[in-house]
């Protein structure tokens, strides 16, 4: 059966949407860097404060994952974020908002529509 497509996540920094996207793509990059996605995720969701790298890895692959998807669809082109962009735009966000969104970003992306 298909997959329904996910409400999509975003967040906004000084005007601009940027659309959270987690799907395989971001998946193999995250089993690349950390095993597994599920390591990925105990890392962040396992102590009281996560390694910022952590956070910053996964917000990277999502946001580049939606710019890359977005320069397929449209004509004017977007720049990836490095690293480095993306911890000022969650630092202005701020890392309680940056935990939701992330946690919802991933749940969202990852149910079905069938029942189990």
């Amino acid at each position: 059966m298909a997959r329904k497509k996910a409400d999509k996540q975003t967040i906004k920094h000084k005007g601009k949407d940027y659309e959270l996207v987690f799907n395989l793509n971001v998946m193999e990059e995250i089993q690349e860097e950390y095993g597994s996605v599920e390591a990925w995720g105990e890392l962040l969701e396992g102590t009281d404060e996560p390694k910022a790298k952590d956070v910053k890895f996964g917000f990277t692959e999502m946001l580049n994952e939606g710019i890359d998807i977005y320069n397929e669809e449209h004509e004017d082109k977007r720049d990836f974020l490095t690293p480095k962009q993306v911890g000022r735009i969650l630092s202005d966000i701020g890392l309680e908002e940056v935990a939701k969104k992330l946690r919802e970003t991933v749940v969202e992306n990852t149910k079905s529509d069938e029942k189990n």
